[in-house]
């Protein structure tokens, strides 16, 4: 898609150790500048709101459970967890017949597995301090599972293609179902991220990768920050927005949606390095607020037109902000609930978490990063997947009933 015309760019900026020059046209994944956030409230579902027990002490109230049934997947609908595992898996082909058994044997013991964990669990290890453990998931079909099996998943559910400056690890990514676990300590993710693997091995599932993740410490309805410094989720949709981009229309598909997973390694040590101001204009905004660098407060919508007196962009033609905005993409939006990670000390960045109606949006949105993001020398893209997320299961129903419909 066409991008503004460019009359300012950034001063030059100089090369991330490690990673190289010759690496730079790499995209920072969409989302960088905006990855979860306190918009994230606003799609919570009516029908998933824990329960509060009461004390006597005066102190706050110990949070209750998070429900596991509804219309959307939980780990969608409710406030973003500080903790995440992504696990991926295969299911070896045999027969289409057989396949799809295998297959809804799979979805019903998740199912079971993930509704039981969300409490009150009857494992030990998740009742140990007498708390119900606090515990979302989520739930997606990979394209070529759906492929082979002739499921009935959105059209045009694809891998996403090879970008400039890709660096992918197969061993990574992709999977024919994907299961990320939420969970307010890793203890609980540990517990049932072993449940979850039983019963897909049980169902002829074998696990084909694994990826922790976290969130820094940040106070209730405020904008967690990447490992560049940055707010990660300013620019997420609200309930309005998130019917129109990021659910499926009415029919099957309505409390579906689809998810673009890149693991993406961020050269944090060469990016600190930079003044702060490079840091802001590269990215468009503020480190400190968050604001748009042509606004005054974090939520402020940014103003791509606005110029200094001598021609030059506000937030400059090369800003990671400018070439993710929405305007781009006739007001498209994504819900960015990404995590970061830190696997080694020469490895650690943010897991790009999107979702959205039409993966096209992310390859629009990538294509324009690739081409000149101002924060590509610092970032570089190892591994990537796409799922159908499934709807919820409402109470008496299992994931994926509309499948088979």
């Amino acid at each position: 898609m066409p991008t503004e015309p460019e009359n300012a760019s950034l001063p030059n900026l100089p090369a991330a150790s490690g990673l190289g020059r010759r690496r730079a046209l790499l995209a920072a994944g969409a989302a960088l500048a905006a990855g979860v956030g306190a918009t994230v409230a606003d799609l919570a579902d009516r029908d998933r709101k824990p329960g509060h027990a009461t004390t006597s002490t005066g102190a706050p109230p110990p949070e209750g459970p998070i429900p596991f049934h509804g219309a959307r997947q939980a780990a969608l609908t409710a406030p973003q967890l500080p903790a995440t595992r992504l696990l991926a898996f295969d299911l070896p082909a045999a027969s289409a017949a057989a396949d799809r058994e295998a297959l809804r044997a799979l979805l019903t013991a998740w199912t079971r597995t993930l509704a039981a964990a969300a409490g009150p669990s009857p494992d030990p290890r998740l009742r140990a301090d007498g708390a119900a453990p606090r515990l979302t998931s989520l739930v997606g079909l990979g394209p070529a599972l759906a492929t082979r099996l002739s499921l009935a998943v959105p059209a045009g559910l694809a891998e996403l293609p090879a970008f400039p400056g890709d660096r992918l690890d197969p061993a990574r990514g992709g999977g024919d179902l994907l299961l990320q676990l939420c969970a307010a300590d890793h203890w609980t993710l540990a517990v049932v991220a072993e449940l979850a693997t039983t019963a897909a091995q049980g169902a002829g599932a074998t696990p084909r990768w694994a990826q922790s993740g976290f969130l820094p410490g940040t106070a209730p309805g405020a904008t967690p920050r990447n490992l560049f410094g940055f707010k990660d989720g300013t620019a997420n949709p609200d309930e309005d927005a998130a019917r129109q981009w990021v659910w499926g229309p009415p029919g099957p598909h309505e409390n579906a949606t689809v998810l673009v997973y890149r693991r993406i390694r961020m050269d944090t040590a060469a990016f600190a390095a930079l003044p702060e101001e490079q840091q802001n204009l590269a990215m468009g905004r503020r480190a400190g607020d968050g604001a748009p660098l042509t606004g005054t407060a974090e939520r402020d919508e940014p103003d791509l037109y606005a110029k200094h007196p001598d021609g030059a962009y506000v937030i400059p033609a090369t800003s990671h902000v400018r070439l993710t905005g929405p305007r781009l993409d006739g007001g498209a939006r994504m819900l960015r609930r990404g995590y970061s990670y830190d696997d080694a000390p020469g490895d650690r960045g943010l897991l790009f978490c999107a979702f959205m109606r039409d993966a096209g949006q992310f390859t629009r949105v990538q294509n324009r990063l690739a081409e000149r993001d101002a924060l590509n020398p610092f970032v570089e893209h190892t591994a990537s997947a796409v799922a159908y997320v499934l709807p919820g299961a409402p109470e008496g129903t299992v994931l994926g009933a509309q499948l088979w419909a």
